[in-house]
């Protein structure tokens, strides 16, 4: 096998030593600027409010049925809406003002959660409602996300893009912290059917926030090539020129490749409630779980300063995809609740690097024109990856048992990741421009 890989690993952990130097703390300049502060705490406070349902929803399907392969088909019920209004969601930011589309895809979402704490309230009891719900919150998610990516490098300037990433994914993973520990200990306290009415009347509640904080913004309207023969479109040649660029982009291409095997292969959050049930007797176990990995991620930003100055940033991100697969696959053969959630937090702060360079040299690499379509894509590759995960994690306990879906899964990851940044040495060698600019 080609040597590369290693020596890439090596020159990265040369540059993050050498960042070490300097500052390990979190650069927080991009908070100076009030459209970016705003929006930072509406997001903040809105996934915080999000987790009480992620939580939620897997637990009362468990509740329902009785089966992991009823939890993971929550990924299939969310995946369809992900790979159809992902890709539309892309295309319409491009063409209309990313301000209005968030706000009324955020309304689909929060009407969703609505619908949610309804049924919870009725009893129902109804696992094609649970699944109807959540395809229609998985739609509002969709043509929301690539609008609120697509806006960041429009309100923070260039350099501080990889900055103002990371104080995002830190400060959602620190609401995925704290989310599903508060879930818990709802569930710990009350019986299922009181713990989810509850869990899905605080999104509710929250989600409010994350409007405020969208209907501050300023008006953002998409930016046109004056020079091109077609203005875009938001139908099917809009996103048909979106994947025309993609595909010229190996790197880009790599990028969304490795992260489709981590999620897919190495996901285990459909497994979470049964796990929880059987080797820890339940209660608040299923919140430590699902908190973990974000708890990995909170750490790893908290002392992200060294993350803006690696430039070999490919290979950084095939290492911590790598280290994200091993801590998975330790974490299954875990029979201590607190040695599994200490290497579900290793691998959720391998997870935290992984994030913030796929989505940085997607920012940085892609013009404005094409931003949008190309977060629709990268919508559908990171958002539908896990769900597929979820599906592949509880299909594969069915039929083999939980530990070795989840064990399995991680260290298939991580050899995976390894093979294609060998057989692909594209990304490995990325390094972003020196002068690298964002179009305005």
């Amino acid at each position: 096998m080609s040597q590369e890989p290693v020596e890439a690993a090596a020159k990265v952990a040369e540059e993050a030593a050498e960042g070490g130097r300097r500052s390990w703390v979190i650069d927080v300049r991009p908070l100076r600027g009030a459209a970016y502060r705003r929006m930072w705490i509406g997001n903040g406070v809105g996934f915080f409010g999000f987790q009480f349902t992620a939580v939620a929803v897997p637990v009362e399907m468990f509740a329902i049925t009785g089966s992991s392969a009823w939890v993971g088909l929550l990924g299939v019920a969310s995946l369809v809406p992900l790979l159809i209004f992902g890709l539309w969601g892309g295309a319409a930011a491009d063409v209309v003002d990313r301000r209005k589309l968030l706000l009324a895809s955020s309304m689909l979402a929060w009407l969703s959660t609505v619908g949610l704490l309804a049924q919870a309230v009725l009893g129902l009891e109804s696992p094609g409602v649970l699944l109807a719900l959540t395809a229609v919150q998985s739609a509002g998610f969709a043509m929301s996300s690539p609008a609120r990516q697509a806006i960041i490098p429009r309100i923070v300037p260039g350099e501080l893009v990889p900055a103002a990433n990371t104080l995002a994914y830190t400060t959602t993973t620190a609401g995925g912290v704290l989310g599903p520990l508060a879930a818990g200990l709802i569930f710990g306290a009350w019986s299922t059917g009181t713990g989810v009415t509850i869990a899905y009347a605080v999104d509710v509640l929250l989600f409010t926030v994350s409007f405020w904080a969208t209907y501050r913004l300023p008006a953002i309207p998409p930016v046109h090539d004056d020079g091109a023969a077609e203005r875009p479109t938001a139908g099917v040649r809009g996103i048909v020129d979106g994947l025309r660029f993609l595909v010229t982009q190996p790197v880009l291409l790599l990028s969304f490749a490795v992260d489709i095997v981590a999620m897919v292969l190495a996901m285990p959050r459909a497994l979470f409630p049964e796990i929880a049930e059987d080797r820890f007797g339940g209660g608040s176990a299923v919140g430590w779980l699902f908190s973990a990995i974000a708890i990995g991620s909170l750490a790893g930003g908290l002392t992200s300063g060294w993350i803006g100055r690696v430039r070999r940033q490919g290979a950084a991100l095939v290492v911590a995809v790598v280290g994200w697969g091993l801590a998975v696959g330790l974490a299954g053969l875990a029979h201590s609740l607190w040695l599994m959630v200490l290497l579900l937090a290793v691998g959720g702060a391998a997870d935290l690097v992984s994030a913030v360079y796929r989505q940085s040299i997607l920012q940085t690499f892609a013009p404005d024109r094409l931003r949008g379509r190309l977060q629709g894509v990268f919508t559908v590759v990171v958002a539908g990856g896990p769900r597929l995960g979820d599906l592949r994690a509880g299909a594969t306990a069915d039929i083999a048992g939980p530990t070795f879906s989840w064990a399995g899964g991680g260290f298939a990851a991580a050899g995976v990741a390894v093979v294609l940044a060998a057989a692909f040495p594209a990304l490995l060698r990325y390094r972003p421009p020196a002068d690298a600019e964002v179009t305005r």
